[in-house]
C-alpha cells in the first residue's frame, strides 16, 4: 500500500461513522447524502422556469458541466478502478450502494459543477452555497462509508475540468442554444405561460 492510499484510508476511518453512533444521525446524513441532490436540480428548474435569459443560459451551462463531469467520471472509472470501503471490509457501511468504482464522486462532481459555474459565471453566492452544501454531502457519503475522502478531491478536480472544457465552447455558441431552448420551452409549456405561473 502506498502512502497516499494509507492516507486515504486513515482519514476515512477518522470520518467514518462507528458502531457507537446514534441512530437519528446516520439518519440525518442518509438524508444529506441522497436527498440534497433532488434540491439543487430543484433549484435548476425554478431557475429555468422563473427566471429570466441569463439566468437560463447560467441554468444550461451548469447543466451541461455537470454531465460532462459524471460523463468524465464514467471514464475514470473504466481506466482506473477503485473498490468503496465496503468491499475491502473497511469502516461501517450505512446505506446501501452498487458495488462499482468509488472514484471520482458522481455526487460531489454534479455539486462542484454547478457551483463552480454559478460562481465563476457571476452569480458569487449561489456558487460558494451549492458549493458549501456538496461539502456537506461529500462529509456524508464518507461519513456513511460509502466513498473515501480522496474520491471527493478527485471529483472536485474532475469539475474544474468539465468547467475549463465547457466555458470556450459555451463562449461561443451559448446565447444560440439558450435562444433554441427557450423557442421549444415557450411552445411545449405555451399554456402555463400564457396564465402566468412560469415566465415566459
Amino acid at each position: 500500500m502506498n502512502k497516499l492510499e494509507a492516507f486515504n484510508q486513515s482519514l476515512f476511518l477518522q470520518i467514518n461513522a462507528d458502531a457507537g453512533t446514534q441512530k437519528w444521525v446516520i439518519d440525518a446524513a442518509i438524508i444529506i447524502a441522497n436527498d440534497l441532490l433532488y434540491l439543487m436540480l430543484g433549484l435548476l428548474l425554478a431557475s429555468w422556469l422563473w427566471g429570466d435569459t441569463t439566468k437560463r443560459n447560467l441554468t444550461i451551462k451548469a447543466c451541461l458541466v455537470a454531465i460532462l463531469g459524471v460523463g468524465l467520471n464514467q471514464v475514470i472509472s473504466l481506466v482506473y478502478w477503485h473498490p468503496r470501503p465496503f468491499m475491502i471490509g473497511l469502516g461501517h457501511m450505512w446505506m446501501p450502494h452498487a458495488a462499482d468504482s468509488s472514484f471520482p464522486s458522481d455526487h460531489l462532481v454534479v455539486f462542484a459543477g454547478i457551483g463552480f459555474t454559478m460562481m465563476f459565471d457571476s452569480e458569487i453566492r449561489i456558487g460558494i452555497v451549492t458549493l458549501l452544501t456538496g461539502l456537506s454531502v461529500a462529509w456524508a457519503r464518507v461519513f456513511l462509508g460509502v466513498h473515501f475522502p480522496l474520491d471527493m478531491v478527485g471529483a472536485v478536480g474532475v469539475a474544474g475540468l468539465a468547467y475549463a472544457l465547457v466555458s470556450p465552447f459555451w463562449h461561443k455558441v451559448g446565447i444560440l442554444i439558450t435562444e433554441l431552448a427557450e423557442r421549444a420551452y415557450r411552445k411545449v409549456l405555451a399554456r402555463p405561460i400564457a396564465t402566468g405561473r412560469i415566465r415566459r
